[in-house]
């Protein structure tokens, strides 16, 4: 077959359809960040969000000192950053890390 025969053929072929698009949750869950400016971990979690494509609030505690309050009550933590995933404390950065090792942390942030 020549590739003129080939190429003719191809077009005589019906369209085939497409596959269906993966099912993506239309709510995607709330991500906050209580970090500061500086702080290694907090740029590296920030960094994982961007790259995923996940938006997340920004709470700087150095620049607004009741936020460390609220975020020692919410999370039970002292050191930055401290993340939550719709509202749930999942703790700072070697954590977030650990759900994205275990596979997890793509469906809590219904990525999947």
């Amino acid at each position: 077959m020549t590739l003129r025969t080939y190429i003719k053929n191809m077009f005589k072929q019906a369209p085939q359809p497409m596959a269906e698009p993966p099912q993506r949750s239309l709510t995607l869950p709330q991500v906050e960040m209580y970090s500061t400016p500086t702080c290694p971990f907090c740029i590296r979690a920030k960094a994982l969000l961007n790259q995923k494509g996940v938006s997340f609030v920004d709470v700087n505690v150095r620049d607004h000192p009741g936020k460390r309050k609220e975020m020692q009550e919410r999370s039970g933590g002292h050191t930055v950053p401290q993340i939550f995933i719709s509202g749930k404390p999942i703790g700072g950065c070697d954590e977030m890390f650990d759900l994205l090792n275990a596979g997890k942390l793509d469906q809590m942030l219904g990525l999947k």
